[in-house]
């Protein structure tokens, strides 16, 4: 089992070339950073962690202008989105950001994605939450045909274009993988249809796993592949994992200055055993 960072990167804590740089050099396979646009001041979309929401929300970075920091600073490491929020973001252009971040990496990229629970935050974007699957969905199909197509056009209900010449095309091919982050029952059947592997949000401990695997098990089939998200500073979860036969566990590392967030990676590299 690979082991990779999830992290917020803020204008508060670590810069991203350094964290880049910092994470390849101890031996972790990928870096993944959060997304959120803004976050609205009503707040009436409750913070799905419980109580209020970590000052690390407000703060973040786009994660492809920091991906790319990290891409000029690491020759190895990959570089993912955990999560894009695909609902947020015009597909034409967000197309045109992974592909971009996949060429000046050398096909680095991984694009994991979801719908995100801020429902202020996408209304803010002309997003009716009411409809943000169907949206997912076809955004997902559209940034696909763009990736792969010299002349790429899509029509659907949420998304709608004629034809259009786009580049760069992304390096890997036929495109980055895509990772699908949410919960079983919405995230799986995306899995199966537009995804390369499922990216859900660790159980949390080491009980929680088997059942996760029995319902990707069940709704995509034996043998997908899946890369977990924040996981716990815990040992018997990792091996859980590994036993369940995980591609991928990202570690959850605080936002922190310099000096602490290298301290915390020393020690996440030493539980680990990298």
């Amino acid at each position: 089992m690979r082991i990779g960072i999830a992290t917020f990167v803020t204008d508060e804590g670590i810069h991203p070339a350094t964290l880049g740089k910092a994470v390849e050099e101890r031996g972790f396979d990928s870096l993944f950073l959060a997304e959120h646009s803004h976050i609205p001041v009503s707040r009436q979309s409750p913070y799905p962690g419980g109580g209020e929401l970590p000052r690390v929300y407000y703060r973040t970075l786009d994660p492809f202008v920091a991906l790319t920091a990290a891409a000029g600073a690491t020759s190895q490491l990959l570089l993912g989105t955990g999560i894009a929020l695909l609902v947020e973001r015009d597909p034409i252009m967000c197309a045109k950001e992974v592909a971009s971040l996949d060429l000046v990496s050398g096909g680095r990229a991984i694009f994991g994605v979801g719908a995100g629970w801020n429902r202020e935050e996408m209304a803010n974007h002309g997003t009716d939450p009411r409809i943000r699957g169907a949206l997912f969905d076809e955004r997902i199909a559209a940034i696909k045909e763009i990736w792969t197509q010299e002349k790429a056009e899509f029509h659907s209900r949420h998304v709608d274009f004629d034809p259009i010449y786009s580049w760069p095309k992304p390096v890997q091919r036929p495109h980055p993988p895509i990772y699908i982050g949410g919960a079983a029952e919405a995230a799986l059947p995306r899995v199966a249809k537009y995804g390369d592997a499922w990216m859900p949000i660790s159980a949390g401990s080491a009980e929680g796993v088997s059942g996760q695997f029995a319902r990707l098990a069940e709704r995509v089939g034996p043998g997908a592949s899946v890369t977990v998200f924040a996981v716990a500073r815990d040992a018997e979860v990792l091996a859980a994992y590994r036993e369940a036969g995980a591609e991928r566990a990202l570690m959850l590392l605080p936002t922190k200055p310099t000096d602490e967030t290298l301290r915390q990676l020393d020690e996440l590299a030493e539980l680990t055993g990298l």
